[in-house]
């Protein structure tokens, strides 16, 4: 097809493959396709823009989800117009207020405000009801009494056109007398339809007499038992994007070969003057992740993971208890852009947004994981030094605290070997090193116990080399870091790291399940990285970090950036690891 072709398909404009995607320029850029779909509807009638994020109650958000909220919100924000919160909740049966819940809290977290537009999609549903016995009365829409089976033998495939139904051409009047029963609950669920009378021959599948209805006796969070027959999602969304005005509905990919079906309704529902334009982008992908809220359902149900909020979780409560900021998934989602083909984005960029944001706003504290006691032999045994540590290099403004010094100290056991080769600049017998914000010192031996392992690591230090003192500026290769074993606080730290071993979990667990024939369940923990969560019982962090909020940013000196677990508590202090210092994770896998 030439690119000035149309396509009747998609409702006279261009297919998704035509559109302008050269430029993978993020939002902040405005050369993107949406952008130039956008720009060029406010030269004609439009003076303002109206979008809406419209998530379905059905699951908690995930990073895939943001990427359409900083879409939604991001363009109304970029051309002075508004975005709204809807909830899509015409499916009873999966929806929860549980989930309402959270997904606001989410949208707020990553800083967008949707004002006093709170809408439900089941507020509307006399409005749609209306519009269904106006489509009824024009003979536009039917009640079908075939099976879910007989329907989809009746549908036919994209290469034979589908046969009408044997019930499409009752009477208006029949129509009518069913459709207002089935709305008085006398049918039971799945005997009726209401179907769409369009085109059995249509090329899309989805014009093929679409259903509008079904019947669903079910309680509703928000209508409770108001409702018995509930409208599907491709006939209540285009009505609630034009009831509510929205201008541009911005939706992912699959729903490409929906829009003639969207238009039809919208058209048909009487909304001619400046109808909403839907709009299609590609949905996130990102490697060694699995963004199916089914999948993410089957793991948190089955155990595999500590609750939707577990940080090696998707979802946007995931990332928040794991320590991500909300500016660092906004910088990730520009990075990469909006585009109309998939592509399957590194993890490792993310987590470089987030290594980037967390440098200019984490607290450097010190923190020893690995422990093992440090003794100072020369040090007054008694004293105690109250020392300053600059709380981030990278901004001024935050200050520092206090830290204490004495004679015995916490250090990380992998910065100590008693035999070491010339070029390691760590703790060993004869080198000297620097202890972070306090002294030079010198390594004299070490003591170990019956089995070899080693318990203690000697020095002696040089009261010349504290800052401030005639030998502080004295040249010493390795700096290392270290907590008072006095003035300190045992903490548990989870060392999180991606949840599946395989670069695409998605395509790999399609292929197990077909190879072996195996359950979904079975098929996950085949591909389940066994080292994702690494949980050390017997670590150390200065006493200044109690005094932290939850979910506080860090950086554990020397090991990486980490943050106050929600579930921590002053006596019993726990850390996740957001991110490492360096991105060790694609060297091991190469």
């Amino acid at each position: 097809m030439k690119k000035s072709e149309k396509n009747e398909n998609t409702g006279g404009r261009p297919m998704a493959e035509e559109k302008n995607t050269e430029n993978n320029s993020g939002l902040g850029a405005t050369g993107n396709f949406i952008h130039s779909y956008i720009q060029e509807d406010l030269k004609g009638e439009l003076n303002k823009i109206h979008t809406r994020f419209p998530p379905e109650p059905n699951g908690y958000l995930h990073i895939g989800h943001a990427k359409s909220i900083c879409l939604n919100f991001g363009l109304a924000n970029l051309y002075g117009g508004k975005c709204n919160l809807r909830f899509d909740d015409t499916n009873p049966t999966k929806e929860d207020v549980e989930y309402v819940e959270s997904i606001q809290e989410d949208v707020k977290w990553l800083g967008f405000d949707w004002e006093d537009r709170l809408f439900y999609a089941s507020g509307y549903f006399d409005k749609y009801y209306e519009v269904a016995l106006k489509l009824i009365q024009e003979g536009k829409a039917f009640v079908d009494e075939l099976s879910a089976e007989e329907m989809r033998e009746y549908r036919g495939t994209l290469s034979t056109p589908g046969k009408e139904s044997p019930y499409r051409n009752r009477s208006v009047e029949e129509n009518l007398d069913l459709f207002e029963r089935m709305k008085a609950g006398e049918f039971p669920d799945g005997s009726k339809t209401l179907r769409a009378k369009i085109d059995m021959a249509s090329p899309n599948i989805n014009m093929r007499d679409p259903v509008l209805y079904r019947i669903s006796h079910s309680t509703h969070h928000t209508t409770g038992d108001k409702w018995c027959i509930y409208p599907m999602y491709d006939f209540a969304h285009p009505l609630e994007d034009a009831i509510e005005g929205i201008t541009h509905s911005i939706c992912t990919m699959e729903f490409e070969d929906h829009r003639p079906l969207y238009d039809w309704v919208v058209r048909e529902a009487g909304y001619t003057v400046n109808p909403p334009r839907q709009i299609e982008f590609a949905r996130l992908g990102m490697t060694n992740t699995v963004m199916s809220k089914r999948k993410l359902r089957a793991l948190v149900e089955n155990g595999l993971v500590d609750g939707w909020d577990d940080p090696r979780m998707p979802t946007i409560c995931g990332f928040r208890r794991r320590g991500y900021s909300p500016e660092s998934i906004r910088k990730f989602i520009d990075k990469i852009g909006y585009t109309t083909y998939d592509a399957l984005n590194e993890f490792a960029l993310l987590e470089s947004a987030v290594r980037e944001d967390l440098n200019a706003r984490a607290i450097r504290v010190s923190a020893v994981i690995n422990p093992v006691k440090l003794i100072i032999t020369n040090y007054p045994e008694g004293q105690v030094e109250e020392l300053e540590a600059i709380n981030n290099p990278e901004d001024p403004e935050a200050g520092s605290h206090t830290i204490e010094f004495s004679r015995e100290l916490w250090m990380e056991r992998e910065d100590f070997m008693e035999d070491a080769p010339k070029k390691y600049f760590r703790m060993t017998p004869g080198q000297e090193v620097r202890l972070k914000n306090a002294y030079i010192v010198k390594c004299t031996g070490c003591k170990k116990d019956e089995n070899g392992e080693i318990t203690e690591v000697y020095c002696e230090y040089d009261p010349n080399t504290r800052s401030g003192m005639p030998d502080a500026n004295r040249k010493v290769k390795g700096t290392l870091h270290w907590v008072s074993c006095a003035h300190c606080q045992k903490a548990e730290v989870r060392l999180y790291d991606r949840l599946w071993k395989v670069e695409n979990p998605r395509d790999e667990l399609a292929a197990i399940r077909e190879e072996k024939n195996c359950s979904p369940l079975e098929a996950m923990k085949e591909i389940i990285n066994p080292n994702s969560l690494e949980i050390r019982k017997n670590c150390y962090v200065e006493k200044f970090v109690a005094t932290l909020p939850k979910l506080s940013y860090l950086q554990f000196q020397r090991i990486g950036y980490f943050n106050i677990d929600s579930e921590s508590t002053p006596d019993n202090l726990v850390f996740n690891r957001t991110v490492g210092l360096k991105d060790t994770w694609s060297k091991i896998n190469k």
